[in-house]
């Protein structure tokens, strides 16, 4: 397996295409190709990190910490850890086991996995790495990992298989943002190999690969949050018809590619205060860049991809906070108010139902 390690934005920029194939096809993937999400970085006092969720429907997800001494039994290790630090995130438990979709750990260090279907290929197991199932990826860095370094050097050693969890559940096409205060990470298991990208905007949507991710960012490079100015041509008199023309040309589709321009240049250009609800009110915006509504984006007959739920973790506190499509309340989990030493499960519903606050 190649570990491709790429640190030079030019370098990513400049790349046009792969060898791999990154276009779907549906007669492969069915309405799973359909599934979209997105994920983002923000940083004030605290560092933030967290996503959406787009689909038609739930899986029963739920608000789950890993407390430090679950027995973690990785499927190639011999041994479980005595300890590892506790985690936080949104999950399908499953037989006792958290499938976590985002998370994030007691040190700080977030990781989420995004669709990425067409493109995502898994290894065999081989002898000379420590052999990860593309499953237990999450928590197997989240585990053992304080930091981004860390995470680093275990990629660097890591052989990332396609062992699926059951029958039941096969492998999910998927590929990863790993972040914390330091930085963020890219990371896509494809055909050629095992890829790993510095992403210095910290936002990832789905297809395509990262590097061509980036570098559609080349087509906004003219793009401003000021009132656009006339350079259309010598001579020619036009003018700003209203106020509120920054970004103009940016665009609003729900295409992977076009949200991860969205929110690259929200992010990028967002300013709010550092205390916790200026950050936290702020990253639920920059996110609400790209929510999708019921009816606008229809994968079968009479259904529609809508944001199931949008996350935002405080990593310098263990916060979780989270909306959901029909509850736009924050709602939040902090893992410190937890016995995080125990060996179970901490399971929270999601709070999916409206809460309206009457003022008379």
């Amino acid at each position: 397996m190649i570990l491709f390690l790429t640190n030079n934005i030019t370098q990513i920029l400049s790349v046009q295409k792969q060898k791999s194939v990154y276009c779907i096809k549906t007669k492969d993937c069915g309405n799973i190709l359909q599934n979209m999400c997105t994920a983002a970085t923000y940083k004030t006092k605290d560092f933030y990190f967290g996503r959406t969720l787009d689909y038609e429907f739930s899986y029963g997800d739920e608000i789950t910490i890993t407390p430090r001494n679950y027995p973690f039994h990785f499927r190639h290790s011999d041994k479980a850890p005595d300890s590892h630090y506790a985690i936080i995130g949104m999950a399908h438990v499953a037989g006792d086991y958290p499938l976590y979709y985002d998370a994030i750990n007691e040190k700080g260090l977030g990781m989420a996995g995004l669709n990425f279907v067409g493109n995502a290929v898994y290894a065999e197991p081989v002898s000379d790495k420590e052999n990860v199932a593309q499953f237990e990826f999450i928590p197997w860095i989240l585990s053992q990992c304080a930091t981004l370094k860390e995470a680093r050097q275990r990629l660097s050693t890591m052989n990332l298989t396609n062992t699926q969890f059951s029958e039941n559940f096969p492998c999910a096409q998927l590929h990863w943002i790993l972040a914390d205060a330091s930085g963020c990470l890219v990371i896509e298991s494809m055909q050629d190999g095992l890829h790993i990208y510095e992403n210095p905007v910290g936002v990832l949507t789905n297809n395509p690969p990262f590097p061509q991710q980036m570098f559609q960012l080349n087509n906004y490079q003219s793009l401003s949050p000021r009132q656009p100015e006339n350079t259309f041509a010598p001579g020619l008199e036009l003018q700003s018809y209203s106020r509120g023309m920054g970004a103009l040309g940016l665009p609003g589709d729900l295409s992977s590619a076009s949200r991860f321009a969205k929110v690259a240049f929200t992010k990028m250009n967002s300013r709010s205060g550092d205390s916790e609800l200026e950050s936290v009110s702020q990253f639920f915006h920059i996110l609400g860049s790209v929510d999708q509504q019921r009816g606008c984006c229809e994968v079968a007959k009479g259904k529609y991809e809508i944001t199931l739920y949008t996350s935002c973790c405080n990593t310098t506190k263990g916060i979780y906070y989270y909306t959901t499509y029909e509850n736009h309340q924050i709602n939040a989990v902090d893992m410190h108010r937890e016995n995080l030493d125990t060996t179970v499960l901490i399971r929270y519903p999601v709070l999916a139902k409206q809460n309206i606050c009457f003022q008379n």
